[in-house]
């Protein structure tokens, strides 16, 4: 186990550090300087070279440079790369160039407001999805299960940005009901509210993502339940609860684990387009702001966070598999 855990570490970590100069790169191909943003659009030339030098945007982009004469191969201590990466290591994750803020100061306002409405989506997530697709399976070919599988195909088909707008336009419009937008209402200050302004973007969130898993539970349920040592656990005499519940619903839950850890590691995705119609301040809003203003650092480091969570919630998928199944042994 300790050996399976250091080689997916590594891995890990290498696949960070390719993501990092993918990112980096892609910022800077596809066009936009934010030192206009900061400066506008009246801004000298004078002016803009100076906030260029100011942020390191006249440096060259990684530390080792191909040339076309000798000796071809330029070596530079002060790249735009180099030094982002070198900050980062050492706990520095930048400054905006938009707001002059920290970078760290901004997530670690915002991470708390998106982190509760990833943990009210992955509640809704497996409360809607693993029942409902038990229900699917133990009765299958009920009319239970024909509505459990034609809600689970529309949530499937329907876009999350759609049924977002729609949960605020027709309440709306029927009960002149909207939840609370353009405020952040802190959970400590006024629970109720907080609820009202979370509760309906974690539902569009987790409208897809509890289809999936319900879908996936009812199929692996019903293989499970097919299975010779269910037959026997039976014959033994054991409640028909006791069978699916304690036998074969722990032994169907690999597949629906490995399903949850990537939505939850997708989250941040979903979180982006959600929480800009909620007007709910986390860091996909964060994120999606930084895009539109090509506000480099935040944006490098918003892609690394997303990396790690990646990582990290895949490791912790592969070494749950052990748990839920004792035969599993890693190598």
């Amino acid at each position: 186990m300790q050996a399976f855990i250091i080689r997916r570490v590594l891995i890990g970590i290498v696949i960070l550090f390719l993501l990092s100069i993918a990112v980096f790169l892609l910022l800077r191909v596809v066009g936009g300087n934010p030192v206009i943003v900061r400066c506008g659009l009246n801004c000298t030339e004078d002016s803009i070279e100076a906030l260029e030098e100011e942020f390191g945007l006249n440096h060259p982009y990684f530390p080792v440079n191909f040339t076309g004469d000798a000796p071809f191969v330029e070596v530079s201590r002060n790249s735009q790369y180099g030094n982002w990466l070198g900050r980062v290591l050492t706990g520095d994750l930048g400054t905006s160039t938009v707001n002059q803020r920290p970078v760290s100061e901004s997530i670690r306002t915002r991470f708390p407001v998106t982190l509760e409405l990833m943990a009210l989506t992955l509640f809704l997530t497996i409360a809607i999805g693993i029942p409902f697709g038990v229900v699917s399976a133990v009765w299958q070919n009920s009319p239970a299960d024909y509505i459990v599988r034609v809600t689970a195909v529309a949530g499937l088909a329907v876009p999350a940005f759609w049924v977002a707008t729609m949960v605020l336009i027709l309440p709306q419009e029927w009960f002149d009901y909207a939840p609370p937008i353009g405020r952040l209402v802190k959970l400590q200050d006024d629970p109720v509210g907080n609820l009202q302004q979370f509760l309906p973007a974690a539902g569009v969130l987790a409208l897809g993502s509890a289809a999936g898993v319900m879908r996936l539970t009812r199929s692996s349920l019903l293989e499970t339940l097919r299975q010779d040592y269910m037959r026997t656990a039976r014959a033994k005499g054991l409640q028909e609860r006791a069978v699916v519940f304690r036998h074969g619903l722990k032994n169907s839950l690999i597949p629906v684990v490995t399903v949850l850890g990537l939505q939850v590691s997708g989250l941040l995705g979903g979180a982006i387009i959600v929480e800009q119609i909620f007007t709910i301040p986390g860091l996909g809003e964060y994120t999606l702001r930084a895009l539109v203003l090509k506000d480099f650092d935040v944006v490098q480091t918003m892609a690394l966070y997303a990396g790690v969570t990646v990582v990290v919630l895949n490791l912790v998928v592969d070494v749950s598999y052990a748990w839920l199944d004792p035969r599993i042994r890693y190598s």
